[in-house]
């Protein structure tokens, strides 16, 4: 098993939307793809408070490919990530840790 570790920083005054858009739109959508979420939360005090940090559960980096890149060319994703941006972007930075 392996554990990726996601955390985005918002956008200043974003975190809302984007929380909703995690919980509404990005989880089910990973979910019917195949990917496997441990947990999302955001940060009450540490380094920023404008993060989102989430856990994915991956067999192997074969099937974290695979299964990323379906979720990256899903239409849906595609377009309500753009319905989502188009007052501006909500991810300003994002970095991972397996």
């Amino acid at each position: 098993m392996i554990v990726e570790l996601r955390i985005y920083e918002a956008t200043p005054g974003k975190l809302g939307a984007l929380l909703t858009r995690f919980e509404t739109v990005t989880l089910p959508i990973l979910t019917r793809i195949g990917i496997r979420q441990i947990g999302f939360w955001t940060t009450l005090v540490g380094e920023s408070a404008n993060s989102l940090t989430y856990m994915l559960h991956w067999e192997s980096l074969a099937e974290r490919e695979k299964l990323w890149a379906l979720f990256q060319a899903d239409p849906e994703w595609i377009e309500k990530k753009a319905e989502t941006e188009r007052n501006g972007v909500l991810v300003a930075d994002a970095r991972n840790e397996f």
